[in-house]
């Protein structure tokens, strides 16, 4: 026969299960309030990406394999989807926000080609001033339902992150073929 005590002891071992199980998601959450809106500009963009540059060649955006579009989504799951694309050379990419928050699309200056134009929502010419922009009045923020599109020219990996939501894991890379 189980006690109160039993009982109340076994609801507190479930419930810290599925706390447990909430915490290790892998930040896949698709709730809107999950990131904030970024506007303490804390965000580090310092360039510490991975740098992998699978060779997959595949369709699927996970991993190491590379998809062939030039649509990527931001999403409340603050995530470039599909993190790693592939295209060629003179292709316009765009960058739709399909979520409800906004996003930045920022390129980090030292994980580019060679050669290569520096881009970010914003129009701004180097990292240092598309973080500025954005700590200072959210500029570069690109609202739901919009987006931002960038030409480009130059072979090689391009690695890019959205200021606010860095730290939850919103990178993504482009190779350029």
């Amino acid at each position: 026969m189980a006690t109160r005590r039993t009982f109340i002891r076994g609801l507190a071992v479930t419930a810290t299960g599925t706390a447990i199980a909430g915490c290790s998601s892998g930040g896949s959450s698709s709730g809107g309030s999950g990131g904030g809106d970024g506007s303490d500009g804390s965000a580090s963009g310092d360039g510490s990406g991975d740098g992998s540059s699978g060779d997959g060649g595949g369709s699927s955006g996970g991993g190491s394999e590379w998809t062939q579009t030039s649509t990527v989504e931001m999403t409340d799951s603050l995530a470039f989807e599909p993190k790693k694309i592939q295209v060629e050379a003179g292709t316009t990419v765009t960058f739709d926000n399909v979520g409800s928050i906004g996003h930045t699309v920022t390129a980090y200056e030292d994980k580019i080609p060679d050669g290569a134009s520096y881009f970010a929502s914003g129009g701004f010419d180097s990292l240092q001033a598309a973080k500025d922009g954005y700590s200072n009045g959210m500029k570069g923020n690109i609202p739901k339902g919009e987006s931002y599109e960038v030409t480009l020219e130059t072979t090689g990996t391009y690695e890019y992150y959205c200021i606010p939501h860095e730290m939850n894991g919103m990178v993504g890379q482009i190779k350029v073929v």
